[in-house]
């Protein structure tokens, strides 16, 4: 069952070009084991209708979409042969109003505040943003958050990266699609291992994860203020004293009492905590579900279930 928020926590929409279908699954799986259990295959090639059935029998834990739909005939193709998702080039009226009828989502392209206003009246609050680079690039989706705070786009077209970070930190970006993980090349040369390298560098960057800081546990108040006073000296910078502990320049935090972890805690930056949450949950990871804090953005923290050498380890968000 397909969901906007699978495609959100996902983040990235592999744009693929087959030209025989035989490489169907052998794509696919190199997409899962790379982290992305997603796929645009597009109308490009005449391979793309069996390429899509081959993928939703023998992969069915990838969501599969069907790309460069320009007609109705091409939506029903790709739908009969197991596509959840349906993406065309530009503003397809006839194509839309068949997925509306059929229940089928569908993301149109579209580059102007005319075709989004016409997308929305028909009844979409999700977009794909085509061609994204040559149309503005994240300057105009921030302009275009403004009057459409609803909406929620699919910028595609240009997208590598040296750019996925800035498309994914706006707010109104719901996935970045793009080829650059699926080379033509290495379809062609059948060398899945290096696009599944690819992917999960892909993944990586999405992530953005980084060191924070490091908290450190303390007995009480007085032992607090003895190590930071040393660490103080160490770095030769002036403590930041808070309500529950003291922070001596940005990266080490000293607790007035004991807090999460035998330790202490090591925290990681990321760029979006639902994204990473769901990719390191794909990589084994679990997490303390009692342990995320929300504001007005969303999540801020949360916790690894599992403590690394008596740490216990947090994300925040960046």
């Amino acid at each position: 069952m397909y969901s906007s928020e699978q495609l959100f926590q996902i983040g990235l929409l592999p744009v693929v070009v087959l030209n025989n279908a035989a490489q169907a699954v052998p794509l696919a799986k190199a997409l899962l084991a790379g982290g992305i259990p997603t796929a645009e295959i597009t109308f490009r090639t005449d391979a793309a209708v069996e390429s899509i059935r081959r993928i939703s029998t023998q992969v069915p834990e990838m969501l599969v979409g069907a790309g460069t739909v320009t007609s109705v005939s091409m939506a029903e193709q790709a739908v009969a042969a197991g596509a959840r998702y349906i993406v065309s080039p530009g503003l397809n009226t006839d194509v839309i109003r068949w997925c509306l009828a059929h229940e089928i989502p569908v993301f149109p392209g579209v580059a102007t505040p005319t075709e989004v206003e016409q997308a929305m009246g028909m009844g979409l609050s999700i977009l794909k943003f085509f061609p994204a680079e040559q149309c503005g690039g994240t300057a105009m989706l921030k302009a275009l958050s403004g009057p459409y705070p609803q909406l929620r786009l699919i910028p595609t077209g240009g997208i590598g990266p040296q750019n996925l970070a800035d498309y994914l930190a706006l707010p109104n970006v719901l996935a970045c699609g793009g080829s650059w993980m699926v080379p033509a090349a290495l379809i062609e040369a059948g060398d899945f291992t290096a696009i599944s390298a690819l992917c999960r560098q892909a993944v990586d960057l999405l992530m953005g994860l980084r060191f924070a800081h490091l908290g450190i546990n303390n007995a009480d108040e007085t032992e607090a203020r003895r190590v930071a006073a040393l660490f103080c000296a160490l770095l030769g910078v002036s403590p930041d004293e808070k309500p529950a502990s003291i922070f001596v320049g940005p990266q080490v935090e000293v607790i007035k009492y004991t807090f999460r972890g035998q330790n202490g805690h090591i925290a990681f930056f990321c760029s979006n905590i639902e994204r990473a949450v769901f990719h390191l949950q794909q990589r084994g990871i679990a997490f303390n579900p009692e342990s995320y804090e929300y504001d007005e953005k969303g999540c801020r923290v949360v916790y690894l279930a599992q403590e690394f050498g008596g740490f216990a380890i947090h994300l925040v968000r960046a």
